[in-house]
């Protein structure tokens, strides 16, 4: 696992933040850390053999769409610098959007002396007792992160360009009950009605809230009335953690709706800036030094250390690799650097028997779980998978008006949800305010949505050579586009 910093968690609940094929009734706490997530999928990877089907130490760094064949070239890199290349009928990526990190360009970065790591990439060899920290960012990683290492340093220095919100959930910090242990272990379906009620109740329960009332007279700071209950909820939450301190409530509550942004869980954050040792410093950083942060007014920071709390780059989904489909068209080239679309989120007209998880707008930013979502691609791919065994194709490709419909939907969708707002800037949308990254829908609307492999919806094809099984004979057509599926 690459996220090693301090305070790594989860922040849903892990009886539905995990595979609903591989239920664990045996968790200590109800919001996970990262040792014994990764236990959990060491246990799923052991359990149900994939280990021997994996190569570790490579990097897909692209692949290519040979028309003449039907199949896709994929170029791997080995540790030691050399390349090679693996031919395969379909081509599955399930690389994420949150793995490649994003660090911004401040003038003297490179200057600056000391050690600089982003949360992504923590830096284990260094030693943060007694040193003047400095955090850039104050998002997910950096509200689990900064109260992990403020008991320790000499001093935290966070600097924060905009809020966020952060939600309290009373077992965040739990361990599971025994009484709880029991009934997972004993009852027949307990552990489904809880799945089921963390669920409605973190998810789609609420997916309203985050819709736009258009008569609703409050609409910079709030969306409607339960979405504005929410906020006063949170301000006076957020209020008595720090002990009535209006100075720094007006630092830390966001100008726009709730959910605007991720929605964070509360780790003891607004406790940790009351801290002698921290300091919150908004505004704008102008440069780095050789010891220092400057900001945008002059004043400087002294600091021997440096944390990158920035980020990734989500809307450069499949960067850095080179997918270069039909016609020798790159993805690159379709998508732009920020603007990828795919149908279901899954796959794209141009790229023949290529399925993607975690695609576009397939991020979940109202609650849930994200492998819940992934759980529905993948079984939506499997089906795509056995209609081309079943019929012997060697091509399935989204229609190109399907592609589109879906798309002028999901933007159609998110126009009416928090995350345009505009008081809102974030990774969620890209430089023409348009929502990349998001999913629109409830939980339920996007289980439906997948359930079913609906094959008119795609351009088949029997080329004539390179069948899907060897051996299969395949019917010779003059054009796969002349070929539809009825």
């Amino acid at each position: 696992m690459e996220n090693q910093y301090p305070g790594c968690a989860v922040n849903t609940p892990n009886h539905f933040f995990s595979y609903s094929f591989n239920p664990n009734t045996k968790w200590t706490r109800h919001f996970s850390q990262r040792a014994e997530i990764h236990r959990y999928i060491e246990n799923t990877f052991d359990k149900y053999d994939v280990r021997p089907h994996v190569r570790f130490g490579v990097e897909v760094t692209g692949a290519a769409f040979d028309e003449a064949v039907a199949r896709w070239r994929v170029t791997i890199r080995r540790r030691d610098g050399g390349e090679e290349t693996l031919a395969c009928n379909a081509l599955i990526t399930a690389v994420g959007q949150l793995n490649r990190p994003s660090i911004p360009p401040i003038e003297g970065l490179d200057s600056f002396r000391g050690p600089v790591f982003h949360t992504a990439r923590w830096n284990t060899s260094v030693d943060l007792k007694g040193k003047r920290v400095a955090m850039i960012g104050t998002g997910a990683s950096a509200v689990q992160t900064g109260p992990s290492i403020a008991p320790e340093v000499a001093k935290l220095v966070v600097f924060q360009r905009t809020p966020h919100w952060a939600m309290h959930n009373p077992n965040y910090h739990k361990v599971v009950s025994p009484g709880n242990l029991w009934c997972l272990e004993h009852i027949p379906y307990f552990g489904k009605w809880l799945r089921f009620q963390l669920f409605w109740a973190g998810s789609d329960g609420f997916h309203a809230s985050l819709q736009v009332d258009p008569d609703w007279p409050r609409p910079d700071v709030s969306l409607n009335e339960a979405n504005h209950k929410m906020r006063e909820l949170i301000v006076d939450y957020v209020r008595k953690e720090l002990d009535g301190d209006e100075a720094l409530l007006a630092k830390v509550i966001p100008g726009y709706p709730p959910y605007g942004k991720r929605m964070l869980r509360d780790n003891y954050w607004y406790r940790m800036l009351k801290r002698p040792n921290v300091e919150l410093v908004t505004g704008s950083i102008a440069r780095i030094t050789e010891d220092a942060i400057v900001m945008a007014d002059g004043t400087e920071h002294a600091v021997d250390v440096i944390i990158m709390a920035t980020g990734f780059q989500a809307s450069k989904m499949l960067w850095p690799m080179e997918i270069t489909g039909r016609g020798d068209r790159t993805i690159r080239e379709v998508w732009g650097d920020d603007d990828p679309r795919a149908y279901l989120g899954i796959t794209a007209p141009g790229f023949p028997n290529l399925f993607m998880t975690y695609g576009p707008n397939t991020n979940l930013a109202h609650g849930g779980s994200i492998i819940f979502h992934h759980e529905c691609q993948v079984r939506y791919i499997c089906q795509a998978l056995r209609e081309m065994v079943e019929q012997g194709y060697t091509t399935l490709e989204v229609r190109q008006e399907v592609h589109d419909a879906y798309n002028r939907l999901v933007d159609e969708k998110c126009r009416s949800m928090v995350w345009t707002h505009p008081g809102v800037t974030s990774w969620y949308k890209n430089r023409h305010n348009r929502v990349t990254v998001t999913s629109p829908w409830r939980l339920l609307d996007y289980w439906k949505l997948t359930q079913h492999f609906v094959p008119e919806d795609f351009r088949a094809g029997r080329p004539g050579h390179a069948p899907l099984i060897p051996g299969q004979e395949a019917e010779a057509v003059a054009s796969v586009d002349q070929l539809t599926v009825s």
